[in-house]
C-alpha cells in the first residue's frame, strides 16, 4: 500500500535538498521507488517559477526516417526545453499534482492548471488515449499537449501490460494527429506511462518508438509531416531505454551525437577561434557579432535605467531581439546586479543585462570585475553550458581596452577553480574592431599560461583555493539573492519548509526516510558508501566525479574482503552531504546501465518473452505466508510482509540451467540483501554485486545460506529500518569446496571445460557463479531483532 511520510527541513537541509533536487529525485526513485515533492522544491528563487534549475539538455540519438521526419532522443529537463510543443503525461481529471505533470504545471504558471480545469468542466474527463492541445503560459514551448497514457499496478503483469499496449499506442496516435492538425514543427514526447503509471520501462519505451515509426509510415506522403520528434526525459534510465529502443527498432545513426556536435558546434560565428582550456572552463576568443551568437546566454552592458536603447550593444541586440524584450526589461526582477529576458527573436536562451556604470561603489574596474563574475555564477547556477560576453566598459565608461581584457579574462582564471562541470565563455569581439581583438589576444596568451598551473589532478581532492571559493561565494548571486536569506544557510532559525516522501510501502518509504535523513544530518565529517557497483566505474564516471568534488572534500575508494566503497571526508556538512549524493547519482546509473544490459541479454536468449515481473503480496491467512512465517519465528525475527515474486523470464532460464547441467533437483536457500537491490533481483535475478557476503571466503559468487540463522551470521553489516530476506530456488549440483578468490568453480578434472557446478563452504554455505542457477521466490520484510 502507497505511503507518504513527512521530513522538516531546517537551513543547512533545505540548501543541500535544493541544490540536489534532481539528483535526489533520481536516486529516491532507483534506489527505492519512491518520490518527493514539497513547498521548497516549488519555490526556491524568486524568479524560480520561470527559470527552473534544469539537467544541461544533451542528445544521445539521432536518425532521419524514410519520411524525412527526424527522430531523436535528448536527456533534458522538459521544463525548460524549447520546441514547438511539450508533451505532458496527465491523467485523465488533468489534475496536474506531481511528476512530470506537476513540475509541467508549476514551471508554466497557473495557465497550465486553469486551461485543464477549464477543459474539465466543460467536456468531463479526458479518456485515456486521448490528448488536447494548450497554450504553455510561462514554459519556453510554445503549446503544451495533455496526453492520458494507460495506467498499471505497480508490478503490471503481462496480461496487464498486453492489455495497457494499444491503449499507449493509441496515445501515441493521439499525439502526432494534434502535431499534423496544427501544422508544429517539433514535439517533445517523453515516456507516457512509464513513472506514476506504472508501465515497465522497457516495454513503454519500444512500444512509443515502434508507435511513431508506424504512424509515419502510414500516413500519406501528402500530408504535414512535423520536422522533429524529439524523446525528451531527465532520467538516466528512460534516457538508456528510449536510446536502446530506437537503436533496436529505427536502426543506429549513422554519425554519433559527439561528431555531429562537432560539426555544428553551439558557439555560433563561423569563424576561427583562439581556445584555452581551464579545468572544466574552454574560454574562446573569436570576431563577430554579439546578436548572432548561439551560446545559452548572451551578456549585454545596458544602463541603470533598463533603456535598450542606449549602447551600441544593447541597440544591436533589441533589434535582433525584437520589442517584446524591453517589454519584459522594465518589469523583470534583478538579480544581485544582473536583469535576466528571454532571448526572444535571438538565438540563446537567456540574456543576463549588466550594468558597471561608475556611480557604483568604487569605479569601472572593479565594478566591471563584479559584473563578469555574477554573470558567471549565475549562468552555473541556472546550469547553462556556454555563455557569451562583449567587450564590455571599452566605450562610454572609459576603460582601455587592455585594462577591459585584463579584468574579465583573469575573472575566467578564478571563476575556473571553483567550476564543477563542463561550461564554455565565448568573447565576441565585432569584427572591424582590431585593437579591442588584438588586446584580448594578448590576455588570451597569459590566460594559456596561467593554465597550467590551475588545471585539476587526478586525485580525488577538490583544487583550488578554499579562500578563493569563499570569495567567489559571498560575491555570488546564489547564496543570497537566489536561494534566500543568510538564516536559510546558516540554520541559526528553524525553517517551516517541509518535503513529502511517498513510496510504494510503508517500509520501502521508511527505509528512503532513513537514508536521505541519514546524509541530510550527518554532521560526524565522515560519510561511507558500501556498494559493489563502484567497481563499475569506468574512467568517465571517475573523470566526472572528480569534477564534481567540492572545495575541502576528499575521496578514498577502498576494497576489502570483497566489499567495494567510497570514504567522504568533508570540511563542512554541506559538503559533505552534496558530495554523497553526487557519488550516490553515479552509482545510480551506473547500477540502471547494468539492469539495462542484463535485461537485453535475457532478451537474447529468450526473444519471444517479455522481461517483467510481479512482486504479489501475500494474504497474511495463507498457507504460503504461514510457512515463511514459521521459518523466521523460529529465529525470533517478526515477518512484516511477504512478496511473491513471478517473473516468467527468470524461470524459463533457470529452467534451461537445470537441463544443462543435467540437475533435477534444487535447494530452497536464503540470501539477505539491502533494500535497494530487491527490485533488481525481482527483475533481473541475482548478482553478486548485490549482496556481497561480510567474508568471500569461498569465492567471489554468489552467496546463499541454507537457513535463516546462517544467512543471519554471513550479512550483518547492513543498517536499515528493515531486514530483507530472498527466499530462492539455488541449483547446487555437483559442488566442491570453496577457497578464497575464485571466480569459476575449480575443474572437475583435467578438462578445463568440465567444471563443478558450485563450491561450499560447509553443508549450509553454497557459492553459484551463474546468475541463472538461482530463482527468486519470496521477497521478505521483516523488523529487526525482538
Amino acid at each position: 500500500m502507497a505511503s507518504k511520510l513527512i521530513i522538516p527541513l531546517n537551513g543547512a537541509s533545505l540548501n543541500i535538498v535544493r541544490q540536489c533536487e534532481l539528483e535526489l529525485r533520481d536516486i529516491l526513485q532507483n534506489k527505492f521507488g519512491c518520490s518527493i515533492a514539497g513547498r521548497c522544491l516549488e519555490e526556491g528563487p524568486s524568479i524560480a517559477q520561470q527559470r527552473r534549475l534544469t539537467v544541461i539538455p544533451e542528445k544521445r540519438f539521432e536518425i532521419v526516417l524514410r519520411s524525412g521526419v527526424k527522430v531523436s532522443v535528448w536527456k533534458a529537463d522538459l521544463t525548460n526545453f524549447s520546441v514547438a510543443a511539450v508533451v505532458n503525461a496527465a491523467n485523465d481529471h488533468l489534475q496536474h499534482g506531481g511528476g512530470l505533470a506537476g513540475a509541467l504545471s508549476d514551471a508554466g504558471g497557473p495557465e497550465i492548471q486553469k486551461d485543464s480545469s477549464d477543459y474539465i468542466k466543460t467536456h468531463g474527463p479526458l479518456k485515456t488515449g486521448n490528448a488536447i492541445i494548450c497554450d504553455a503560459g510561462l514554459l519556453r514551448c510554445q503549446k503544451i499537449i495533455h496526453a492520458v497514457g494507460p495506467q498499471l499496478s505497480r508490478f503490471g503483469s503481462k496480461s496487464e501490460v498486453s492489455k495497457a499496449k494499444p491503449l499507449l499506442e493509441k496515445t501515441i496516435r493521439s499525439i502526432l494527429d494534434i502535431v499534423k492538425e496544427n501544422h508544429l514543427d517539433t514535439v517533445a514526447i517523453p515516456a507516457i506511462s512509464s513513472g506514476l503509471f506504472h508501465y515497465p520501462l522497457p516495454a513503454c519505451a519500444d512500444t512509443i518508438v515502434t508507435a511513431v515509426k508506424h504512424y509515419f509510415e502510414k500516413s500519406s506522403q501528402q500530408e504535414y509531416f512535423p520536422k522533429e520528434v524529439l524523446f525528451v526525459n531527465n532520467d538516466e534510465p528512460t534516457v538508456n531505454e528510449m536510446h536502446r529502443a530506437c537503436c533496436n527498432i529505427l536502426g543506429n545513426t549513422t554519425m554519433s551525437y559527439s561528431q555531429a556536435a562537432a560539426k555544428h558546434s553551439k558557439g555560433a560565428a563561423k569563424t576561427t577561434a583562439t581556445t584555452v582550456e581551464i579545468g572544466n572552463l574552454c574560454v574562446i576568443l573569436r570576431k563577430g557579432k554579439i546578436e548572432e551568437q548561439e551560446t545559452d546566454v548572451i551578456v549585454n552592458s545596458t544602463s541603470t535605467d533598463r533603456n535598450l536603447g542606449v549602447g551600441l550593444i544593447s541597440k544591436a541586440l533589441l533589434q535582433r531581439a525584437g520589442h517584446e524584450m524591453q517589454q519584459e526589461m522594465y518589469y523583470a526582477p534583478v538579480v544581485g546586479n544582473i536583469i535576466i529576458t528571454r532571448g526572444y527573436k535571438l538565438q540563446c536562451k537567456e540574456v543576463f543585462h549588466t550594468y558597471c556604470s561608475d556611480t557604483w561603489e568604487k569605479g569601472v574596474g572593479q565594478n566591471l570585475s563584479k559584473s563578469v563574475r555574477e554573470c558567471l555564477w549565475m549562468a552555473t547556477t541556472q546550469n547553462h553550458r556556454s555563455i557569451a560576453f562583449p567587450a564590455i566598459a571599452t566605450g562610454n565608461l572609459g576603460l582601455s581596452k587592455n585594462e577591459a581584457a585584463h579584468i574579465m579574462l583573469s575573472e575566467m582564471a578564478y571563476f575556473a577553480q571553483s567550476l564543477q562541470r563542463p561550461m564554455e565563455v565565448h568573447f565576441v569581439i565585432f569584427p572591424s574592431d582590431k585593437e579591442t581583438f588584438k588586446a584580448f589576444e594578448s590576455e588570451m596568451k597569459v590566460l594559456q599560461n596561467k593554465g597550467s598551473h590551475f588545471r585539476f589532478s587526478q586525485v580525488w581532492h577538490g583544487e583550488g583555493s578554499r579562500e578563493t571559493s569563499e570569495y567567489m561565494l559571498q560575491h555570488s548571486p546564489t547564496k543570497q539573492q537566489v536561494w534566500g536569506n543568510k538564516d536559510d544557510f546558516d540554520g541559526s532559525r528553524t525553517s517551516t519548509s517541509q518535503i513529502s516522501l511517498s513510496g510504494p510501502s510503508s517500509e520501502i518509504t521508511q527505509e528512503a526516510k532513513l537514508w536521505l535523513c541519514g546524509i541530510l544530518k550527518n554532521s560526524s565529517g565522515v560519510a561511507s558508501i558500501c556498494n559493489n557497483f563502484i567497481q563499475y566505474f569506468g574512467e568517465q564516471d571517475f573523470g566526472l566525479l572528480s569534477r564534481q568534488i567540492r572545495q575541502g572534500v576528499q575521496m578514498e575508494e577502498f576494497l576489502e574482503k570483497g566489499r567495494a566503497g567510497i570514504i567522504i571526508n568533508g570540511s563542512s556538512a554541506d559538503d559533505l552531504a552534496v558530495s554523497t549524493i553526487k557519488v550516490e547519482a553515479i552509482l545510480c546509473r551506473v547500477q540502471s546501465d547494468f539492469v539495462t544490459e542484463e535485461v537485453g541479454a535475457i532478451r537474447d536468449l529468450l526473444p519471444n518473452t517479455e522481461v517483467v515481473f510481479e512482486r504479489k503480496t501475500l494474504d497474511k491467512y495463507s498457507s504460503e505466508f504461514s510457512h515463511i512465517l514459521s521459518t523466521f519465528q523460529h529465529q525470533h525475527l517478526q515477518v512484516q510482509k511477504v512478496e511473491k515474486v513471478e517473473n516468467t523470464a527468470l524461470k524459463l532460464l533457470f529452467e534451461m540451467k537445470k537441463k544443462q547441467l543435467s540437475c533435477s533437483t534444487t535447494r530452497t536457500m536464503f540470501q539477505r540483501l539491502p533494500a535497494q537491490f530487491c527490485e533488481m533481483v525481482s527483475r533481473i535475478g541475482f548478482h553478486a554485486e548485490c549482496a556481497p557476503p561480510d567474508d568471500p571466503a569461498c569465492g567471489e559468487g554468489i552467496y546463499f545460506a541454507d537457513s535463516v540463522k546462517k544467512a543471519m551470521d554471513m550479512w550483518t553489516g547492513q543498517k536499515e529500518e528493515y531486514m530483507y530476506f530472498v527466499e530462492a530456488e539455488v541449483i547446487t549440483g555437483k559442488s566442491t569446496p570453496g577457497k578464497r578468490g575464485l571466480i569459476l568453480p575449480p575443474p572437475l578434472g583435467s578438462d578445463p571445460h568440465a567444471r563443478y557446478d558450485s563450491v561450499s563452504g560447509g553443508a549450509d554455505i553454497f557459492v553459484i557463479f551463474s546468475s541463472y542457477q538461482a530463482l527468486p521466490k519470496y521477497i521478505i520484510t521483516l523488523d529487526r531483532l525482538i
